[in-house]
């Protein structure tokens, strides 16, 4: 018996097209596990700065950092992404989101200098995110629920979409 080869594409079609969909959510999910680790890369990186003084327009490790400064070297030294140097510039990118939708690597902003997006830091989870705070100060980690931080917050940006 001779199958004709439309009916035998019709046949061969389905399976085809869920062998593909399976593949393209395997191939999704396996991006989806890079970001993420790229990511836990960037919190960790972050983390191990924890301590180094701030300075005024400090953009390194050897010399201090400021919040913009801080953000744009963990960016840089894990991702490869170039920031602006202001938290204002900042918050001009990615995509803006909802705090209940916060994500380690996401972007926090404050209002720290009666402007608004004067301050930027990376949160970490839990609600905690780290930054580098003031004149005398050092990077920490911060509790966003905490009362100065809270009355504060500006909003906050994905700058890694599509996780």
């Amino acid at each position: 018996m001779k199958i004709a080869p439309l009916l035998l594409a019709l046949l061969i079609a389905p399976s085809v097209c869920i062998a593909e969909e399976d593949a393209r959510q395997a191939f999704m999910q396996e991006e989806d596990v890079g970001k993420d680790a790229a990511l836990n890369d960037l919190a960790f990186y972050a983390l191990s700065l924890t301590g180094t003084p701030y300075r005024y327009g400090g953009n390194s490790p050897e010399t201090g950092f400021d919040c913009s400064g801080f953000v744009r070297h963990v960016f840089h030294s894990t991702l490869g992404i170039e920031l602006p140097r202001s938290s204002r510039e900042i918050n001009e990118l990615g995509e803006r989101i909802n705090p209940g939708e916060l994500r380690p690597g996401d972007l926090v902003f404050y209002n720290t200098l009666r402007r608004a997006f004067s301050h930027v830091g990376i949160y970490l989870g839990d609600g905690r995110f780290v930054h580098s705070p003031s004149s005398g100060g050092g990077i920490r980690v911060e509790d966003m629920s905490q009362n100065y931080w809270k009355k504060r917050f500006n909003g906050a940006r994905r700058i890694i979409s599509g996780r």
